[in-house]
């Protein structure tokens, strides 16, 4: 059995353990309500920008971006992938790795070639270790980053569309459901759609200094946006992942500090009846 003095120093050691978590934990609430209200902002700019992308689309049918231009015959799939640059956040980014893994099997079982677009140290280091043909990669973007941040990979990524390199983009990325939920998701980026429920009327703008070419800078602008603003999310995730972590890690020491003192009360307390037993033993003997 541990001495009342090991007892005490793991005590000890647990509390300044718990005074660590609790801090991340209220530092990571902070940090997820401002990405939250990040998040939301970035939505109303998205929108608009497919409104217009729709309306463009339908007015001038006869020109087809390539952003725009399904491919039946698809031969590699390119996986952006956004992940989190920190751990200590619960099963975030194991979660995604799963759903990721699943998809490219998938696509290997059907004869597809992946390559992967990397964004936050976790997928990098991920992905360095299991493999993967890894056409670009950023990390080190902290917990508020820029879109220039971004713009190499993302550049990276359309260039292979367009090129033909890649045949269609699938962003994966985790989902902020709630602050308890944060959902592995993986979605289509290229080729895109334009929105359809913005195609009404029958009015038109006049652009400059053309629509093809203001089509050709929208989409480009609304590919970084959705990528951005995936990132954030997912940034919101990991915020609220951690915050849970900790929450749950502080709990778990409380329960392991309220076990340590029993165990000390009670080594102290066989420690105490062995002292009175041999006081009362050697005035027996006397």
């Amino acid at each position: 059995m541990s001495t009342g003095k090991e007892i005490r120093q793991k005590i000890a050691s647990v509390k300044n353990t718990q005074k660590i978590t609790k801090a991340m934990e209220m530092v990571s609430t902070s940090k997820m309500r401002r990405t939250k209200d990040n998040m939301q902002k970035s939505r109303p700019y998205a929108e608009k920008i497919m409104q217009i992308i729709g309306h463009l689309s339908s007015s001038h049918p006869e020109y087809k971006h390539p952003f725009l231009q399904q491919r039946d015959d698809v031969k590699t799939v390119g996986l952006l992938i956004v992940t989190s640059d920190r751990g200590l956040c619960g099963g975030l980014n194991a979660n995604l790795f799963r759903a990721v893994i699943r998809e490219i099997k998938q696509y290997k079982d059907q004869g597809k070639e992946v390559k992967l677009c990397l964004i936050g140290g976790k997928g990098l280091s991920f992905f360095n270790s299991v493999g993967g043909e890894v056409l670009a990669s950023c990390n080190g973007l902290g917990d508020n980053p820029s879109l220039s941040q971004i713009l190499g990979v993302v550049s990276s990524t359309t260039k292979a569309f367009i090129e033909g390199e890649i045949d269609k983009v699938v962003l994966c990325s985790n989902v902020f459901v709630n602050t308890m939920t944060q959902q592995p998701t993986l979605t289509q980026l290229l080729p895109t759609e334009p929105n359809e429920t913005a195609q009404e009327g029958h009015w038109d703008y006049i652009y400059e200094p053309d629509s093809q070419v203001v089509l050709d800078q929208l989409l480009n602008r609304y590919i970084e946006n959705l990528v951005y603003k995936a990132l954030i999310e997912n940034i919101a995730c990991e915020q609220s992942a951690r915050m849970i972590a900790m929450k749950s890690a502080t709990d778990n020491a409380s329960g392991m500090i309220d076990d340590l003192n029993l165990a000390y009360n009670k080594a102290r307390q066989s420690a105490i009846t062995q002292e009175l037993s041999e006081i009362i033993g050697g005035a027996a003997a006397v």
